[in-house]
């Protein structure tokens, strides 16, 4: 298949995408997919958003009654949509294109990545005489691929069309990663700063963000070195073969120099897109308590978790039966378990900051306090930018099952618990608990069993 015709494939794709989720969110009602607690946390709901705007219009605070936790500043962009209305449409339907176009443009960030890192891989490549071997690798296009499955991934529509504010915190964190990519420190910084605000636990990404723009994109994957050296050991001895090994390693260690500068204009841009943000914030709310009521009402509410409805996470069920006298210290302990694997991760991963980034997304979408399908449709599309160095990884059928059965058993077991009332917490419980150890199978990059 000619270049041309990969575009234009690639293109249908994405039209086919955008196509059916406008058939799909033309008919909201049918699927009611708004009111699952797999896709509306309290932190993405859209109904609590339009709350918290009709409280805004009516000269009270947007936090007042528990009801929202999010941005002000999301609550300026989908607010007035939530009230607009066009005659004979659904409700929702411009809030509903507005998340349409952010998967679309997540989609095409995530396929330029793809393309900024096997760019990095064919000049490294170069650079080390290994340019030969790169083109036998049969090295997949890896964008093209991840922002498909992005789009078609079912998790990505069942959130676009269940009306979750996960696909604008999707957009931001990719557009960070894409910022990095392109050695961009103020569209980075920008990325990094509004995906902090609207869900705080894309904070963890500064690390890889810094590598990214040190290093540069990720290595070329030391399986094309260990392929190199199995080629050439068979026609030598076993000194030769060492000698090999080590000359190998002296030149991938020459690539990796770390270039500060960019590295201090991000930290600089922060600084300017963080003040930026907490003005605008004061302002919007400068009447109903300022600053110190929006971090009450939105890291405070991350933090200390206070809703207990249920979710795919398994922080609910646990806090619901544990003691109150030990509620603070297991709230630093779920908590400080996504800062203990920060450092380890970062040095054994520090060459593919790319893929470090997407292990600490896993890990967040795994811990975070009110998780949905959203956050895992992230993942799952950046998966697809390692698909070279994952094809060999283990257990692959067990996990695409166990993705389908959670999916299929989610619902059912908690329409037995709630509205039939033939089981009890337990039953829904148990599809999140197996919801997570299909994530902790890309917390660690040893269990994948493959070089990295």
């Amino acid at each position: 298949m000619t270049k041309k015709k990969k575009v234009q494939s690639f293109w249908m794709w994405v039209i086919g995408s955008v196509t059916l989720r406008l058939i799909l969110v033309y008919f909201p009602r049918n699927l009611n997919l708004s009111s699952r607690p797999e896709v509306s946390t309290p932190l993405t709901s859209l109904r609590r958003l339009a709350e918290g705007y009709w409280l805004k219009r009516s000269s009270m605070s947007p936090y007042a009654g528990s009801m929202y936790h999010g941005s002000p500043l999301l609550l300026t962009l989908l607010g007035p949509l939530t009230v607009t209305r066009i005659e004979g449409q659904p409700d929702q339907l411009l809030c509903s294109l507005v998340f349409v176009i952010a998967d679309v443009i997540s989609a095409i960030l995530i396929r330029a990545a793809g393309k900024s890192l096997q760019a990095a891989y064919s000049s490294s490549l170069k650079v080390l005489g290994l340019h030969q071997l790169s083109e036998n690798s049969e090295v997949l296009p890896s964008g093209d691929f991840a922002a498909l499955v992005y789009l078609w991934n079912p998790f990505t529509i069942v959130a676009c069309v269940g009306l979750s504010t996960s696909a604008i915190e999707n957009l931001v964190v990719v557009l960070s990663l894409y910022g990095a990519c392109k050695r961009l420190a103020s569209l980075a910084a920008f990325g990094w700063v509004l995906a902090t605000h609207l869900s705080l636990y894309p904070a963890i990404l500064i690390i890889p963000l810094i590598l990214l723009l040190g290093y540069g994109p990720d290595a070329p994957p030391r399986k094309l070195f260990q392929q190199r050296i199995n080629l050439e050991v068979d026609n030598s001895s076993s000194s030769a073969s060492s000698h090999l090994e080590e000359e190998v390693k002296d030149q991938s260690r020459v690539l990796k120099v770390f270039a500060w500068r960019p590295v201090v204009h991000f930290l600089i841009w922060i600084l300017l897109w963080s003040s930026y943000v907490l003005v605008l914030c004061g302002i919007y709310i400068q009447k109903h308590g300022g600053l110190q009521e929006l971090f009450k009402r939105t890291y405070g509410f991350i933090l200390t978790i206070p809703d207990l409805s249920p979710n795919m996470g398994v922080l609910w069920y646990f806090f619901a039966e544990v003691f109150d006298f030990f509620r603070s210290f297991f709230l630093i302990v779920f908590h400080g378990n996504i800062l203990l694997m920060i450092m380890p991760l970062a040095l054994r991963l520090n060459h593919r900051p790319c893929f470090l980034a997407f292990v600490y997304i896993v890990i967040s979408s795994l811990l975070k306090s009110y998780p949905s399908v959203g956050d895992s449709a992230l993942y799952i599309g950046l998966l697809g930018l390692f698909s070279y160095e994952l094809k060999d990884i283990p257990f692959s059928f067990l996990l695409f099952a166990g993705y389908v059965g959670v999916s299929l058993l989610s619902p059912v077991m908690h329409n037995l618990w709630i509205w039939r009332g033939t089981g009890n917490a337990n039953f829904y419980y148990a599809t999140g608990i197996a919801y997570a150890l299909l994530q902790v199978h890309y917390v660690y990059p040893s269990s994948l069993n493959v070089q990295i």
